[in-house]
């Protein structure tokens, strides 16, 4: 509710504006002004206002609304949010969305005004908090699958270094059914995240509409206003590849995921007691004995109703959408250049892209085993088998120019002309690693770092360590890279190091005392004495 009299006051008192009345006690300039508008028109009061009244009792005089009804506009529908929450909770699939569109539809073709979608859901929010006391959410067969992390840790000693890890205990529950899973994790980052939720969903046998999550950041980068919640990207994908969709809860209120809260308490204090008291030496050893406990738990009959969780997860898991043929999996994501030898770099190997894309950046999505490319646009340029070894070249002969002859910096042509400078033992070794690949374009980082050798050890050191790599037959840039330092040694050569002053530009550095006057003036005779003796 506003706080009508401080409004009354600051705008008859004080004549601001309505502007300046919002902005001072943190509401809505169309709410206040709305309120001073009615006010005004309102014969019941008038400022000065009478001693004791009350915001409820300006309320009821403007609006002509009881206490209670939150100085709500009259002239706007209010939506039966008793009858959305029955809807919400009673329909499978139900959204707050489609609610919205149906009460705006009756507003329309009754003449009436309507909340927009934000007002609607921030009432429907308020409307739950008012009726905390009385509001239960009925679970729905099938509807969703809520998740957290459970606040007891355990720890594994590992048997070899005796180093001691912390287990955070993952857990997932079905709420028409109350059948729990849990797993125990050594990493909560995004790869295992999205793992824990893949073994849940096979537990189950299916996948529901909705995954109700906390606001953790493997699930959620940002939730201000609950209505539309910013997603961590590949959670948001895991959920599109099961065609199910992510709820996040509001933001410090367990009771939208009651669920999973009631699973981890009733984890907490039953069994795991007896697995705090064993000690662990491996992951896999504390998970098979958790997933003993919880078959029996999940099998055990309730004590307020017939049956047990069992029971009636095999009803729940009729209604469950199947699972996709293949698990979604964690992708890495990364910016990288194309190169002028018309590949990538990405974890140690190289993959050739379009040859229009030389120089460009590009994005690279990496799967376990698969490794796709989109332009920074998102267009899909290629997609190759992720490599199985370092140093690996993934290279489409379309993917390169007709004639690298002309074409970019780096060319065979470019290579030899740069080796011809340092002599003809480096020229010879150049020559050779330009065919020691199917094809040609996957040498040039090696001639590369083979040129670069003369740069840091001379080029007499590069051209004696050619030689001796001819001589063994072993003209490769490994051979040299591995071999030059003690060729350098033999030498006498020194290693050069890059200057890390920064470079001077337009002039010359100065020292601070080389302006002085009477240097300036001694300097100046010095040089007219010479002139006179050279005259003589």
């Amino acid at each position: 509710m506003l706080d009508y009299k401080t409004i009354i006051i600051k705008r008859y008192a004080l004549n601001l504006s309505g502007r300046e009345i919002a902005r001072q006690i943190g509401a809505s300039k169309s709410g206040v002004n709305e309120f001073l508008k009615a006010f005004e028109e309102c014969d019941s009061i008038s400022y000065p206002l009478p001693n004791g009244i009350t915001n409820y009792g300006i309320a009821e005089l403007v609006y002509g609304n009881p206490p209670g009804n939150n100085g709500r506009n009259p002239n706007i529908e209010y939506p039966d949010y008793g009858d959305v929450n029955r809807q919400l909770s009673t329909r499978k699939n139900m959204t707050l969305v489609f609610l919205w569109n149906r009460y705006k539809k009756k507003c329309e073709e009754t003449g009436r005004r309507y909340y927009q979608y934000r007002q609607f859901c921030e009432h429907y929010s308020e409307w739950c908090a008012e009726n905390a006391e009385t509001l239960h959410f009925d679970a729905v067969i099938g509807e969703k699958m809520e998740v957290d992390f459970a606040g007891k840790t355990f720890e594994i000693t590992d048997p070899l270094t005796g180093e001691i890890y912390t287990v955070v205990v993952f857990v997932a529950i079905l709420p028409y059914s109350q059948y729990i899973y849990a797993e125990g994790m050594l990493s909560v980052k995004e790869p295992q995240w999205i793992d824990v939720n893949n073994h849940a969903l096979d537990y189950f046998g299916g996948v529901p509409a909705l995954v109700v999550c906390d606001n953790c950041r493997q699930a959620v980068i940002a939730n201000r206003d609950w209505i539309a919640p910013e997603l961590n990207k590949d959670y948001a994908e895991w959920a599109e590849h099961n065609q199910t969709v992510i709820l996040p809860a509001k933001v410090r209120k367990p009771k939208y995921k009651s669920s999973v809260e009631n699973a981890v308490g009733i984890l907490e204090k039953g069994f795991f007691h007896e697995m705090e008291e064993r000690q662990y030496f491996s992951l896999e050893q504390f998970n098979q004995d958790l997933w003993v406990f919880l078959e029996q738990l999940n099998r055990e009959p309730f004590k307020k109703k017939e049956h047990n969780r069992y029971f009636y997860w095999e009803e729940e898991r009729l209604e469950l959408m199947p699972l996709p043929s293949v698990h979604y999996e964690y992708t890495e994501r990364r910016m990288a250049k194309v190169s002028s030898d018309f590949h990538v770099r990405f974890d140690n190997a190289y993959y050739s892209v379009n040859k229009a894309y030389v120089h460009k950046e590009v994005l690279i999505k990496a799967t376990a085993a698969i490794v796709r490319i989109y332009s920074k646009q998102g267009e899909f340029l290629c997609e190759w088998p992720r490599a199985e070894y370092k140093g690996k070249w993934s290279t489409n002969p379309h993917h390169l120019p007709a004639s690298y002859q002309g074409y970019g910096q780096w060319n065979a042509a470019f290579f030899i002309n740069k080796a011809r400078l340092v002599g003809t033992s480096t020229e010879a070794v150049i020559q050779n690693i330009l065919k020691c690949r199917k094809y040609e374009v996957q040498t040039y980082r090696m001639c590369l770092g083979v040129l670069n050798f003369g740069g840091k050890y001379g080029k007499p050191v590069l051209e004696e360590c050619c030689r001796r790599a001819i001589d063994c037959g072993k003209t490769t840039y490994t051979f040299i890279k591995n071999t030059i330092p003690a060729v350098a040694d033999e030498m006498g050569a020194e290693v050069r190091k890059c200057s890390t002053a920064p470079e001077e530009k337009g002039g010359y550095a100065m020292s601070p005392d080389s302006a002085d006057i009477n240097k300036l003036l001694s300097r100046s005779r010095e040089l007219a004495d010479r002139q006179r003796g050279g005259d003589r």
